[in-house]
């Protein structure tokens, strides 16, 4: 077996174990690549090996590059790739981890406007912080406006929802991990200068 072949092979297992960290059933993996769930479930057992056209979208699903989810030989650059998703509201997302599982990073840039709030809910937490413009904050009863440098945290089973205040962009920066997961925030006390 050469070392493509053991590449691929390899491929199968790995995608069970990324959908499982995200804790994402194949039914809900499916709608968001358009890949079926009984092929989904053949490429994880490895009982199909897996075509270019279904490997884009599910490293862009599992948010990771095509290199990590064929486990190219590593090139020692500690870079995160970034690679924007644009999104059909005009909002882009940029995933600032690479790995799965654990707290997730992503900035987000929203256009400007008055969007009409969509409050959603999903497992986890989630904390963001303000970078330029204003956000727009709905959870669950609150209104919330946050400027730069503001930060908000909380259960992301409470209805919320984010958009842009004002003529222009709102950039924030959010991590987001599974329930009980949360961002702890350390600041280290300096000594009292004596007077």
């Amino acid at each position: 077996m050469d070392e493509i072949d053991r590449a691929l092979d390899a491929v199968g297992p790995r995608l069970k174990r990324l959908r499982q960290q995200r804790d994402t059933t194949l039914t809900a993996l499916a709608e968001q690549t358009g890949i079926s769930a009984s092929t989904l479930s053949r490429l994880e057992a490895g009982l199909r090996r897996p075509t270019l056209e279904q490997l884009l979208p599910l490293a862009r699903a599992h948010g990771v590059t095509l290199d990590e989810l064929v486990d190219a030989p590593p090139t020692g650059d500690p870079r995160v790739n970034l690679r924007p998703i644009a999104c059909r509201d005009g909002a882009t997302i940029i995933p600032l981890t690479r790995r799965p599982g654990g707290i997730q990073a992503y900035k987000f840039v929203l256009p400007a406007g008055d969007a009409e709030p969509d409050p959603r809910t999903h497992e986890g937490h989630d904390w963001v912080y303000v970078l330029n413009g204003t956000l727009r904050l709905v959870l669950g009863e609150h209104d919330l406006v946050l400027g730069p440098g503001e930060a908000a945290e909380f259960d992301t089973r409470t209805p919320h929802w984010f958009g842009a205040t004002g003529a222009e962009p709102v950039e924030f920066l959010s991590l987001v991990g599974r329930q009980g997961e949360r961002a702890h925030v350390r600041v280290a006390s300096r000594p009292v200068a004596a007077g």
